[in-house]
């Protein structure tokens, strides 16, 4: 049986840590035996795209995204209708794709799924021609991901941060949208349009969504007041936000989007620069993934918080084991060197 081909797309300055322990983990856990790996680092927004494509033309089975969501959209989009395989390291501060697909925010249990090597094909989104995996969407949430791109700092403290100083200013605005022939209007808080289940850290926009059942879950919050901020919030982290008064959620697999003005929408976080019509579609079956199908899926926040810590116990112990295994053998190196000068 001929070794799988995984070539690691990793970006060194995405998220809030750095990448030298996975590069160091990823011999311990993708056997030689099975894998052959290859290591590339981009140097510049934009150059994970050509390295993934790079990997789709040689014929790679998996290329695998190291670093935030971005780096995951980069990576993913340029191995749709491929053979090639998506594969995550989560390293972003929020995750989203990764935790839909209950694959550990812990490179060690990354990287253990990784090594198992299930591919499904699932299904992404396009936002005017752009291709998203989690989510996309307009109003405020696309507000918030403009101001998290433009603080110059990562990490949920700069994106809770932003969320509650935007929340005081921003003023809902009013759509025109369409879908499954039909037209309405709706003044809307935020309109999201989810391929998965989540914005990322937990936070569920679209808690019933499938990637893999050829539609898209449309979550349109009406304008609440700020005494009811809280129990969106709530709802969000518990899953429950189809439950709340002001949510209207609807599947469908395309929509049509009309505003009075130009402004941003985000695709996958990533703020972009629209005119005042958006088109959203689904694409369905058109990205292999690396998925996790061993059912450990702990969906509540207290269960995934205890998981995280586990994992990172386990990545911790990986690496001393491994610092203590490279001090024996550089003890070993001395003490022969000595005993060949003893014995000359």
């Amino acid at each position: 049986m001929s070794k799988k081909q995984v070539r690691f797309i990793i970006n060194p300055i995405s998220g809030t840590r750095g990448k030298e322990a996975i590069v160091k983990l990823i011999p311990e856990y993708l056997d030689p035996d099975l894998f052959e790996v290859e290591m590339v680092f981009t140097e510049r927004s934009g150059h994970a795209a050509l390295l993934a494509s790079q990997a789709a033309k040689d014929g790679v089975d998996v290329a695998v995204a190291v670093g935030g969501d971005g780096t995951v959209n980069e990576v993913a989009r340029s191995l749709v209708h491929t053979d090639t395989a998506l594969g995550i390291i989560p390293c972003g501060s929020g995750n989203g794709l990764a935790r839909h697909l209950y694959i550990p925010i812990n490179p060690v249990g990354a990287l253990k799924i990784l090594a198992q090597c299930q591919v499904e094909c699932l299904d992404y989104g396009r936002i005017n021609e752009q291709p998203f995996f989690c989510t996309c969407g307009i109003g405020f949430d696309a507000f918030i991901s403009q101001k998290f791109a433009e603080a110059g700092k990562r990490g949920l403290i700069t994106y809770v941060d932003n969320t509650l100083k935007g929340g005081l200013t921003y003023k809902p605005e009013t759509y025109q949208i369409s879908f499954d022939g039909g037209e309405e209007t709706h003044e809307a808080f935020l309109i999201a349009c989810a391929n998965a289940s989540q914005y990322g850290n937990n936070v569920y926009i679209a808690p019933a969504a499938s990637m893999n059942d050829g539609l898209m879950d449309v979550t349109l919050l009406e304008p609440f007041n700020l005494l009811e901020a809280p129990q969106v919030v709530v709802q969000l982290l518990n899953k429950t936000i189809d439950k709340n008064p002001h949510a209207r959620t609807f599947q469908c697999r395309s929509l049509h989007i009309h505003r009075a003005e130009p402004g941003v929408v985000h695709f996958d976080g990533d703020p972009m620069q629209c005119g005042t019509d958006i088109d959203v579609q689904i694409i369905p079956q058109g990205i292999n993934v690396v998925v996790n199908n061993k059912e450990q899926r702990l969906t509540s926040p207290l269960f995934s918080a205890f998981n995280d810590i586990y994992d990172k116990m386990t990545q911790e112990m990986t690496l001393l084991r491994m610092d203590i295994r490279e001090q024996g053998e550089r003890i070993k190196r001395i003490n022969t060197e000595l005993l060949n000068k003893l014995r000359i």
